[in-house]
């Protein structure tokens, strides 16, 4: 007998006889946050138009999550499976940008980073660590993320670039076969949606004679946001607002963590001064292709941003190890620091210098991806191999972002 918390299922032999399509392969999408929910939207065009496949959605962590994956899951209007529910649920595929949940799962996983790549230094740091100890440093491709009682937690687990094979060769030598070198489906994205820069610009009020500030910082104590509460409100003050439009992304974990209101309510000034607000799932990207400038620190958005041909003025934050030749450790060897004690206009114009002088745009989009534009169909291609099914003969979409939504104050 099912759990009272179950729900009519697509997916669920039970539920069979409300079924209108029927065979379909069960593809399962594993949200646990927002930051993973936001990438694996990007895989889903990949299976569009395919009535052999049917796709649900459920959060790994169940009801020991945040309101607001809760609230992503169900904007989607899918069929959401408690995790109860899911975890007996006959699947073919499993999607998953983070390691949460899956060893639970029996069934063929492909997992994707949800950052700018696995391949970086991560704060290991157990919880209750506080601000000033050293942080225990690894990667996302460790053995510590990768196996559990010597078994591989996925099947696939994809890679941005070949520098990131070599790393997983040395840190996880089991993984190696699993291993798939796809690119970076977010950069080629962006990369697609360059040609439409004027839309982008448009939709967020900047007019011809405007340039576009992008402020952006990840989350922890460590971050931008996390060290200099105010950087909204300095850079929104500083800048004539006929010259420039700035546009604020924060990184999802601040606003699941602290709520939309209570980050509305911190702007409030800012957004009364002229600050446009990103919302957390989408419209960064969209910010980013218009963006002329980035103020940001270590998180992804930052290198995105230097990858689309913004010039970046690097927020300083505390001792945080970066991994040789990743991206954050080349942007944070060659772009300058944003100095909050001296005029931020004459910043901005050394971060052009800096761009262009070293050429940086370009030296960064080689470390973000070494299949450039082919992350769509490699991965495309794994998803059916491991469905078992084969690839449909349609194009593999590569899709501009969505027109920017700001938040409204």
């Amino acid at each position: 007998m099912a759990d009272a918390s179950w729900i009519r299922s697509p997916i669920d032999p039970a539920d069979q006889h409300f079924t209108t399509r029927r065979g379909t392969k069960s593809v399962l999408v594993l949200v646990p946050h927002i930051v993973a929910g936001t990438r694996l939207l990007d895989l889903l065009p990949l299976l569009e138009a395919d009535h052999r496949i049917q796709v649900v959605f459920t959060n790994p962590l169940g009801d020991d999550t945040w309101q607001a994956t809760q609230d992503f899951l169900h904007a989607r209007g899918a069929t959401v499976l408690p995790w109860a529910q899911a975890r007996r649920s006959d699947i073919d595929l499993v999607l998953a940008g983070s390691v949460t949940g899956l060893d639970q799962l029996a069934a063929p996983t492909l997992l994707v980073p949800h950052g700018g790549g696995f391949g970086q230094y991560r704060n290991g740091s157990p919880p209750g660590t506080t601000f000033d100890q050293p942080p225990q440093l690894r990667t996302n491709l460790g053995p510590d993320q990768l196996i559990r009682e010597g078994r591989l937690r996925a099947d696939a687990i994809v890679l941005v670039h070949d520098r990131e094979y070599t790393l997983l060769a040395d840190v996880c030598p089991p993984a190696l076969p699993a291993a798939v070198v796809a690119g970076d489906i977010v950069l080629d994205r962006l990369t697609a949606s360059l040609p439409y820069r004027d839309h982008y610009r448009r939709a967020l009020g900047a007019t011809g004679d405007q340039q576009v500030v992008l402020a952006t910082s990840t989350w922890s104590p460590r971050s931008a946001f996390g060290r200099h509460q105010d950087m909204f409100d300095q850079i929104v003050t500083e800048l004539p607002r006929d010259r420039y439009r700035v546009v604020a992304a924060l990184h999802p974990q601040i606003w699941s963590h602290h709520s939309p209101w209570q980050l509305r309510s911190w702007l409030a000034d800012a957004l009364r001064a002229g600050l446009i607000l990103i919302p957390p799932d989408e419209g960064w990207r969209a910010a980013l292709v218009a963006a002329d400038y980035v103020v940001g620190d270590y998180g992804s958005v930052t290198g995105y941003g230097a990858a689309t041909g913004a010039s970046i003025l690097l927020a300083e934050t505390p001792d945080r190890p970066l991994l040789p030749g990743s991206p954050t450790a080349v942007l944070a060897e060659h772009a300058p620091r944003w100095r909050l004690d001296q005029p931020l206009e004459p910043q901005l114009r050394t971060a052009v210098n800096a761009r262009d002088t070293i050429g940086l745009t370009a030296l960064i989009r080689g470390l973000l991806t070494s299949r450039p534009g082919r992350a769509g169909h490699i991965l495309r291609r794994s998803m059916y191999r491991m469905l078992g099914i084969p690839e449909p003969a349609r194009a593999v979409p590569a899709s501009p972002v969505p027109l920017p939504e700001p938040v409204t104050p």
